[in-house]
């Protein structure tokens, strides 16, 4: 196995890691939880696997640069020689990230709070926000995953 081999497999599982746990979430967790759990116990579960899958979220956003600056280095001397792909791939992973922090910082905490404080009304309304906002995290991930698909890197 070449090094760059190597370093794209790795790139490739993290992203695979985090798009498909949002689709995972999306189209399968999120309705079986719905069809399963009544409201409360529907909030703390999404408060543990949210718990659980961020973990490894946070494996890819910061795997995802580094093995994607790697690559840029070996095959395209840096950034400025990168095709447009590369960059709009490269952006897409910054709207990506600033998402999962906005869910991880701001709207986490309130959820687990609201769930602690037996507040099922307002863990409802978070969680809403948060499906939302992975949801259009989902959408941008698949597309980003549909230009890495149509335009290899190698």
């Amino acid at each position: 196995m070449t090094a760059f081999s190597l370093v794209y497999s790795l790139h490739v599982l993290a992203a695979l890691v985090w798009v498909g746990g949002m689709f995972f979430a999306w189209m399968v967790l999120r309705p079986a939880a719905v069809t399963a759990l009544e409201g409360p116990a529907r909030l703390k579960l999404w408060v543990e696997v949210f718990q659980g899958f961020f973990r490894w979220v946070w494996g890819a956003v910061v795997l995802l640069p580094v093995s994607g600056v790697v690559m840029l280095n070996m095959n395209f001397n840096g950034f400025e020689h990168a095709p447009r792909y590369v960059q709009v791939m490269m952006g897409l992973f910054v709207v990506m990230t600033a998402l999962f922090i906005r869910i991880q910082a701001l709207l986490l905490p309130e959820l687990r709070t609201a769930v602690q404080a037996q507040d099922w009304p307002a863990g409802a309304a978070v969680l809403g926000r948060i499906r939302r906002l992975v949801g259009i995290n989902l959408l941008v991930g698949l597309v980003l995953v549909a230009i890495a698909a149509v335009r290899p890197i190698f």
